[in-house]
């Protein structure tokens, strides 16, 4: 079996990590260009599939072939598909909608919900600093769908509102992803985890594609489009399985808890991409909103931080099972 040679170059990690955050805002507006084109479904099956063989050329060069093909939990990795795919579907559709800042901050929502699910589902102890900047947070979230919820706001008929709520459950759904890997990762390799979500996402977007006929909704309906929309499609998922990898390889320099801030540099990337893009300026809820959830993000890292670290005291420093 691969080993992963762990090396602390926090300098490296860090730059991995933000050029992997900023692969996924240039992934993000690929999709919202190609949401005018096509349903999120087939959006969300070329963003997986052509995934595929960057990830394989990945797992073939650290020689992790047998690891990502080779499941230890099969039906762990199938719910972690599941939770996964649907908060992609959503959170496709919801670019389509919604300026790209805007799904990004209540997409900042996710570590939330998961300090409140790892309480309920993994029976982890949550004291007043984490519930704290879990009630932060959501105030955070609260103020930036606020305007798209306003009785008589014309967000109401343009979609924008549905726009906003699918937003917010697929951050609910990804949260439950992150519980679920929380367990898949005692058993699993991270190159199976890797592997398997892009094939089960592949295969279930793929079982949307009836979904148009068989219901009778436009708005599901696969299309035929032009070859410049396939190859945004096309790209999207290679760049997704590029940034996937560079996520994976920041952690192999860096702990999680030094790295973990840097998502938030997303918000810095999605203002300049949809400024420049999509002419998309954040308002000032999406910016006070935002500062909130990201205050609350912050201390939550910081106490999980002081978490491990008192545990590391308390017994020796040893690998989770399944980590390569």
């Amino acid at each position: 079996m691969a080993q992963d040679l762990r090396q602390n170059k926090p300098g490296l990690a860090i730059t991995l990590k933000l050029m992997a955050v900023f692969l996924f805002m240039v992934m993000a507006a690929l999709i919202k260009v190609a949401s005018e084109h096509v349903p999120p479904g087939q959006a969300v099956f070329f963003r997986s599939f052509f995934a595929l063989p960057v990830i394989m050329a990945w797992l073939w060069q650290r020689g992790q072939v047998r690891e990502g093909l080779v499941p230890s939990n099969l039906m762990g990795h199938v719910w972690r598909g599941i939770f996964g795919t649907s908060a992609m579907g959503l959170t496709f559709a919801g670019l389509g909608l919604l300026p790209l800042p805007e799904v990004t901050a209540i997409g900042y929502a996710t570590p939330m919900f998961a300090v409140l699910f790892a309480a309920l589902f993994l029976g982890e102890r949550v004291r007043i600093v984490r519930l704290s900047a879990v009630a932060l947070g959501l105030v955070g979230v609260s103020i930036v769908i606020a305007p798209r919820l306003s009785v008589g706001s014309a967000d109401l008929t343009t979609g924008a509102t549905l726009g906003a709520i699918m937003v917010l459950v697929a951050s609910i759904l990804r949260a439950m992803v992150q519980i679920h890997v929380r367990r898949l990762v005692q058993t699993d390799t991270t190159a199976a985890i890797v592997f398997y979500f892009s094939m089960t996402a592949s295969t279930l977007a793929l079982l949307t594609l009836p979904l148009g006929w068989a219901t009778g909704l436009a708005a599901l309906e696969w299309t035929s489009p032009a070859m410049w929309v396939l190859a945004v499609l096309v790209l999207s998922g290679l760049i997704g399985g590029v940034a996937q990898i560079m996520v994976t390889a920041s952690y192999r320099f860096g702990s999680a808890s030094m790295l973990a801030p840097f998502d938030y540099a997303s918000m810095i990337f999605a203002s300049l991409i949809g400024y420049v893009a999509f002419g998309e300026v954040p308002t000032g809820a999406i910016v006070l909103g935002a500062s909130l959830v990201i205050a609350g993000g912050v201390l939550i890292i910081w106490r999980e931080r002081q978490l491990g670290l008192d545990r590391s005291k308390s017994k020796p420093n040893v690998p989770p099972s399944g980590t390569p």
